[in-house]
Order: C-alpha cells, then sequence, then structure tokens
C-alpha cells in the first residue's frame, strides 16, 4: 500500500466523509445519525493502553457537560468490537484522579480495517502503520469539519480545550463574532474587521459602552457578565 493511502483526509470546511461503521452502541450512519447536533469524533491507538484509558475516563466523566453543548462524541480505534466491549468493561472496575465507575455509554467504532481511519487520516506511518493517532474532528450540526487536532501517540489530549473549542465556535455561530486568545465564555469577543474606510472610522469614534477599539482592525465588544 502506498503511504499516500495514508495521509489522505479532509479538511476543515469540508463536509466530513460518511461511512456506516459497527459501534459498541449498535450500527451508526455517519455523520447523518447525527444531523442538528455537534459531533467530536476522535480517535485512540489502541485499547488497553493506558493513555487511552485516561482520555476515556475522562471524555466519560464529563459527557454531560457535552450533550448540555448539543454536542455527541463518537471514538475509533482499529481494534474489534469485542476488544471494545472488554475494555470499556474495565474502564467500570479502575479508579483514577478522581474518577470511577465510569460508564461509557456513546458509541466507539470498530475500524479492523481502518477504513475509516485512512479517509479521515488517523492513520499516520510516521507514528504507526497499525494504530491510529489522537485525532479530534470538530463537526458541526449541518456536517461540516470545523476543528480539526492531532496528537502523538504518547500524549494526552487537553479536555478542557476541546470543550472551549466547541463553546467558541458555537459563539462564532450565533453572534457572527471571533473569540480572542484564551477565550472562555464571558470574555469579550472580537467584532469582524472593518471592511471600508467610512466603517472603520465610524468604529474608531463610536460612543457605542458595549464597544471599544484598540485600533481601527481590532475592535471589540463587551459581553454582559
Amino acid at each position: 500500500m502506498e503511504e499516500n493511502e495514508y495521509n489522505k483526509m479532509p479538511l476543515i470546511g469540508d463536509k466530513a466523509p460518511e461511512f456506516k461503521a459497527v459501534t459498541t452502541q449498535g450500527q451508526i450512519n455517519f455523520p447523518s445519525d447525527f444531523a442538528g447536533k455537534w459531533v467530536i469524533l476522535f480517535s485512540h491507538p489502541a485499547d488497553f493502553t493506558p493513555v487511552c484509558t485516561t482520555e476515556f475516563m475522562t471524555f466519560g466523566s464529563i459527557i454531560n457537560e457535552f450533550k448540555e453543548l448539543n454536542t455527541e462524541l463518537v471514538g475509533l480505534s482499529v481494534d474489534s468490537l469485542y476488544s471494545h466491549i472488554a475494555w470499556l468493561r474495565k474502564i467500570q472496575e479502575l479508579e483514577w484522579n478522581g474518577k470511577k465507575n465510569i460508564n461509557i455509554t456513546f458509541p466507539l467504532i470498530e475500524d479492523i480495517r481502518m477504513d475509516i481511519a485512512k479517509r479521515y487520516g488517523m492513520i499516520q506511518p510516521g507514528q504507526s502503520n497499525t494504530q491510529a493517532v489522537r485525532a479530534v474532528f470538530v463537526i458541526d450540526p449541518n456536517g461540516i469539519i470545523r476543528t480539526i487536532l492531532y496528537y502523538p501517540l504518547s500524549t494526552g489530549r487537553n479536555f478542557d480545550e476541546i470543550k472551549r473549542i466547541i463553546l467558541a465556535l458555537q459563539k462564532a455561530d450565533s453572534d457572527a463574532v471571533a473569540t480572542p486568545a484564551d477565550w472562555r465564555p464571558g470574555d469579550d469577543v472580537i467584532i469582524p474587521t472593518a471592511g471600508s474606510c467610512g466603517v472603520a472610522k465610524e468604529r474608531m469614534e463610536s460612543k457605542k459602552e458595549d464597544q471599544y477599539c484598540l485600533d481601527w482592525f481590532m475592535c471589540f465588544k463587551r459581553e454582559k457578565k
């Protein structure tokens, strides 16, 4: 198999590639089964590995926080369905970092032939020919890929950041704004850059209490506390 077969991947703004898959929660049609919802599609290298176990315990412990954001989780590795089931049962018996009795209720995809992993560029030969890297695809309610994150096999993901990305994208979509570095809900947001000299002048001279500019190209909207 040629190396470029491993490296194909969709890009931000693309429609999420469609697939049917067997999972620990039954068969799914992706992304159509999740229409109207945000989805975090993520891959992990292998079942019964320590870093992946901490990640699943973390995702499982905060799943309701994502559901409150109209966001569903879908996991994937190239292990078998029976391996997935055995591993998820074992996770329920473990305790780590204050997390215990974690029941994983989101679907975990069986991808033994790596068909889906290759379609999403999750197999990267520089890391492994037989394991998926830690990829994260954030997909919006219209089935469009909005964010892509890739972590190496050795590094566990930052779940606060994954949740922050969902919040920031939802804020941008609902209010037609952008979010600055390290933005958190309640922080000021960025107004789209002025597209003409007239608008730039108007903003710099504006007395609106809920807006302020550092320069003509960098204007903020104050969020209500």
